[in-house]
């Protein structure tokens, strides 16, 4: 039985909301970054800053590294919601056209999705918290709990969503 198009896109509405969040996400920072940038710097400077003493020792210029290895943290949350989102959101409209194996497709394309949020606002929160810890290196250690999984989602759906194409694409069709 065919199903029509609009009922295999809700068999992958996990997976096109949240791709779609993502990429909202990486265009509000850039609007952000646009709006605010100075401010946004500010904030990361303020937080080296007011631990200059205690995990700095007083270097300034390992903050000011530190700091602007931030800055360039937040420029990578954005690309990658904006990447990383329409990727996914693009292999989510993949599964909803190939039919067959709902819950697999579901699947694929809500964990797509929820791994590419998740890894943008990983490397979010790793600029946001690299100045206290006074390593971009630390930060990223502390989060590897939101890293690591977001990124283990994504490789695994994308792996499922190629099996499943494969599959659809040299089956044979049914008499």
């Amino acid at each position: 039985m065919q199903t029509s198009f609009q009922e295999s896109l809700r068999t992958v509405r996990w997976g096109l909301i949240l791709s779609m969040l993502t990429i909202a996400f990486g265009f509000g920072l850039g609007g952000a970054f646009g709006a605010a940038e100075d401010s946004l710097k500010g904030y990361l400077q303020s937080q080296g800053t007011a631990v200059l003493e205690s995990v700095y020792a007083q270097d300034t210029e390992k903050m000011e590294a530190v700091v602007n290895k931030s800055w360039s943290y937040f420029k990578r949350a954005h690309m990658h919601g904006g990447g990383i989102g329409t990727a996914t959101l693009a292999l989510s409209l993949l599964l909803a056209g190939l039919g067959g194996a709902g819950a697999l497709r579901a699947a694929a394309a809500a964990g797509m999705g929820l791994g590419a949020l998740g890894y943008s606002v990983f490397w979010l929160l790793a600029g946001m918290r690299a100045p206290t810890l006074g390593s971009t290196g630390a930060a990223k250690e502390s989060l590897a709990w939101l890293a690591i999984p977001s990124t283990g989602l994504i490789l695994l759906g994308l792996l499922l969503t190629l099996i499943l194409t494969a599959f659809t694409c040299w089956r044979r069709p049914a008499l």
